[in-house]
């Protein structure tokens, strides 16, 4: 059993498992954090912007000026954002039968692995994972393709050149798997391979392994996998939350007795309360508001957004916010408002039983209805027409590097009356606010992750106790920042395995056993023998048939009778002799007994000697040795054929025959 690791990233990871005769790829995280290291791409032109200088080394031996500009003390790439695909030299992924896809943030990069690699397997996916999965990729095209850059910076990436670069350029890993975003046709034509499955329910693999999604509780539709065989058990948990929210609370007691548990996924904020992240947003956005200004929410278009609306619904009249218009602008913010509605059965009990009342699950509906919030696919048409201050936006992307909310740090940027409020804990905001310095707006940090905190996980651990726990190994140190911190670190009775980008592990666990099936007439033929009370043995003759990793022992065919001819058939064409099966022998020789009956056969000169595994016994008349361990007996009687015989015969009078 072996584990490959194809991404660096503990919170998008990409995994492969060999088990069983059987390739299974454990999601396909898009690593984003690297469009931070490239220029905005703003909707109308930005003066600002284009009059960055280029960068030249002081010693002027590089010049960079076409792809590198300054901006704030730092360098950054003038191209279009590059995403930082997982590792594709470690293995052959046109040799993957199947991916599994734990939540829609996970699968971004699905589209790289199944359209470029030959891949030719199913995936593996609930209903909402795929639809909002197919949203946040088809605003993410939107988005890239929206602005389009015709140079494409390359050369910085010579690694001659790349460690001559200031940081955190000169840094940077991996830029070579960095590529540009896939095509609209490239998102339909992998999700198009997506198989859809429920929690619970088994798909069996080739026959060989059986794979189950639990909910995770994590997100609309996230998962947490089980991969069995009839006598091993991995499971692979990413994205889990025990946290009362919106998806159905996660399914903890089916990942008891497992051999292998895969952890990843965990909070990227283990000291950050997402209850009281909730409270700070809420309360830094109405101060904003009420001193006139206005408040920018750079976030995805699904996920938090649906608890961020929910806890300022009941927080609007409080605060006296009544009259405040709430945008929400994506090109996908209607299609997810809705999908968020539609998809009862994924969501917990609570908001299940509205839909039966029936009521909208989520009060952002009531929003909407009352003019509260309004949604547009852009800045553009309807928008600019009924766009009034003091409001606040929510808009994409977190990074700030595409989307709409370019837009909005240029307009609002340079007044102190604005705030912009960082929600999603993907991006070190100071790194995403870099390109627009010097900022005038307040900032303020609420990142809110739901994720199992390292407390959560130890607890949980205790509970379901795995075999073996394998993880990233940033979760077995204390972050870097806090190395002082060892509560913020995965602390396990046996220490846990870890691996890391380009790692390949040997799992710590043997296959030992296979189920067989008996066809009924061999199971007829068998003849019981008992051994001790209550347990019978039969031995088993038969012709073993393997086909798609299903095992079966059938009785050995007879040859057919040989038809009467003249000419002789060649000895190569004559049916194997079929012999009769050896009886299998089982007990021990006592050996008080074993020297009575000797004596009663006229043997009485025996000379005992002890052994570390037994006895060896001197027949000094007859000149034998006969050597008695646990497992085995020895007769050693040279030339005496008959006398060897007779001891065989006594040996055997104290054992059981099969």
């Amino acid at each position: 059993m072996k584990l490959y690791c194809l991404s660096g990233h503990p919170t998008l990871p990409c995994n492969v498992l060999k088990f069983k005769s059987t390739t299974i790829m454990l999601d396909c995280g898009l690593d984003t954090t690297s469009v931070l290291n490239f220029l905005p791409l703003p909707l109308v032109h930005s003066p600002r912007l284009s009059k960055l200088p280029g960068w030249v080394s002081k010693d002027g031996s590089i010049n960079l000026e076409k792809e590198l500009k300054e901006c704030g003390g730092r360098v950054f790439v003038d191209s279009q954002p590059e995403l930082c695909l997982p590792e594709r030299e470690l293995m052959d992924l046109s040799t993957i039968d199947v991916i599994l896809i734990s939540n829609y943030h996970c699968m971004m990069a699905l589209p790289y692995i199944t359209e470029h690699s030959g891949f030719t397997g199913a995936v593996y996916a609930t209903e909402p994972t795929l639809q909002i999965g197919r949203l946040l990729m088809e605003e993410l095209v939107n988005h890239m393709e929206r602005v389009p850059k015709a140079q494409s910076a390359t050369c910085w990436k010579n690694k001659e050149i790349q460690r001559l670069l200031p940081g955190p350029l000169k840094d940077v890993a991996e830029v070579w798997a960095w590529k540009r975003c896939y095509t609209i046709q490239e998102v339909n034509s992998a999700l198009s391979k997506v198989q859809l499955v429920g929690y619970s329910q088994k798909v069996e693999l080739f026959g060989a392994v059986q794979v189950s999604p639990l909910s995770s509780g994590y997100s609309l539709g996230s998962s947490n996998w089980i991969i069995q065989s009839h006598y091993e058990k991995v499971s692979y948990m990413s994205g889990s939350s025990l946290l009362t929210t919106h998806p159905q609370p996660m399914d903890q007691s089916s990942l008891k007795n497992s051999d292998i548990l895969i952890l990843t996924g965990l909070t990227q904020m283990p000291t950050a309360n997402p209850d009281g992240m909730l409270g700070e947003f809420c309360s830094n956005l109405a101060m904003t508001i009420r001193a006139g200004g206005n408040v920018l929410v750079p976030c995805y278009s699904s996920g938090v957004i649906y608890d961020l609306l929910e806890c300022l619904y009941q927080f609007i009249d409080s605060a006296n916010l009544g009259s405040t218009p709430f945008y929400f602008i994506s090109p996908i913010a209607n299609s997810s408002l809705e999908f968020s509605q539609i998809f009862a059965e994924w969501l917990c009990h609570n908001k299940q039983s509205k839909v039966y009342l029936p009521e909208p699950p989520f009060p952002h509906a009531e929003l909407i209805q009352t003019n509260k919030l309004k949604h547009y696919p852009s800045i553009h048409g309807d928008f600019s027409s009924e766009f009034r201050q003091p409001c606040v936006v929510f808009t994409g992307h977190p990074s700030l590097r595409f989307g709409d909310v370019v837009h909005f740090m240029e307009l609002w940027g340079r007044s102190s009356l604005n705030t912009i409020i960082f929600t999603e804990p993907d991006f070190s905001y100071l790194d995403a606010l870099a390109p627009y310095q010097p900022l005038a707006m307040k900032c303020v940090y609420c990142p809110i992750d739901t994720r199992l905190n390292f407390h959560q996980v130890s607890k949980l651990l205790k509970e379901i106790q795995p075999l073996h726990v394998v993880c990233p190994e940033q979760y077995t140190v204390p972050p870097p920042a806090q190395s002082h911190r060892s509560d913020l670190m995965l602390e396990l009775p046996a220490p846990p395995l870890p691996y890391r980008r380009c790692s390949v592990l040997s799992l710590p666990f043997r296959r030992r056993y296979e189920r067989i099936h008996l066809l009924p007439e061999l199971a007829k033929s068998l003849v019981p023998s008992e051994v001790k009370p209550g347990v019978s043995v039969a031995t088993v003759s038969g012709m073993l048939q393997s086909k798609d990793n299903k095992h079966t022992l059938m009785s050995v065919p007879r040859p057919p009778p040989a038809a009467p001819t003249k000419k002789r058939k060649r000895v190569a064409e004559e049916p194997p002799e079929l012999l009769a099966p050896k009886a299998l022998l089982s007990g021990a020789v006592p050996l008080d007994g074993f020297l009575a009956t000797l004596h009663k056969h006229g043997v009485s000169e025996v000379k005992v000697e002890e052994t570390a595994d037994g006895h060896i016994l001197h027949l000094q008349a007859e000149d034998a040795l006969i050597q008695m361990e646990a497992h085995a007996t020895h007769i050693v009687c040279d030339n005496n054929e008959p006398m060897r015989a007779t001891l065989r015969d006594l040996v055997l009078r104290f054992l059981q025959k099969l």
